[in-house]
C-alpha cells in the first residue's frame, strides 16, 4: 500500500517533503529517499517539519509532510500563526494510529482527537481505504491546498493499511 501513496506523491508533482519517522511509512520513506526528483527532509519533530516545509513553499517548493496523527498536536502553533496567517498550502500525509486495533494505550487520546483537532484548525482532510482512492485524494487534496493556500490532509487509518 506505500507504493499507492508513493504514486500519488509523484502525480502530485510533489517535490519536497519532510517526514517523521512512523513504522507505517517506513516503506514509503524508503521510496522517496531514493527519488532524485523528490528532496526529503528527515526531521525530530513535526512543528520543525512545518517550518522548513514553508521556507521551501516560499522558494517554489510543492511541499507535503509525513507524519503520524500523533505529532499533529505537537505542531498546532506552527499550523496557526504561520500557515493561517501566512497562506501556506502544504499536504498532510498523517499515519492515522489510537483508534480500533490499535495496540499501544498511549495512541489513543490523539487517535480520538485527530479529526476534532484538524477541524480546529480548519484543515480539510480526506480518509482513503483503497489504493485508488489513495492516489486520488492525494492528487485531488495537493490541487485543493494550492487553491485554499492552506494545508489539506490525508489521513491513513487502520482501514488502509489492513486491505
Amino acid at each position: 500500500m506505500p507504493e499507492a501513496i508513493y504514486e500519488g506523491i509523484k502525480k502530485a508533482n510533489i517535490d519536497f517533503i519532510c517526514s517523521v519517522p512512523c513504522a507505517k511509512f517506513k516503506k514509503l520513506l524508503e521510496l522517496i529517499e531514493n527519488d532524485e526528483d523528490i528532496k526529503h527532509i528527515p526531521v525530530t519533530r513535526e512543528e520543525e517539519a512545518f517550518g522548513i516545509c514553508a521556507g521551501a513553499y516560499l522558494t517554489g517548493k510543492r511541499t507535503a509532510i509525513i507524519m503520524q496523527n500523533s505529532g499533529l498536536g505537537n505542531s498546532i502553533n506552527a499550523i496557526g500563526s504561520l500557515y493561517k496567517i501566512y497562506q501556506i498550502p502544504t499536504l498532510l500525509i498523517i499515519s492515522h494510529r489510537g483508534l480500533l486495533k490499535e495496540e499501544i494505550p498511549a495512541q489513543i487520546p490523539m487517535g480520538l482527537w485527530t479529526k476534532k483537532l484538524l477541524d480546529v484548525c480548519e484543515i480539510p482532510y480526506f480518509i482513503p481505504k483503497t489504493k485508488d482512492e489513495a492516489i486520488k485524494y492525494i492528487v485531488e487534496g495537493s490541487k485543493f491546498m494550492e487553491k485554499i493556500n492552506y494545508p489539506v490532509a490525508i489521513l491513513f487509518g487502520y482501514e488502509y493499511w489492513e486491505k
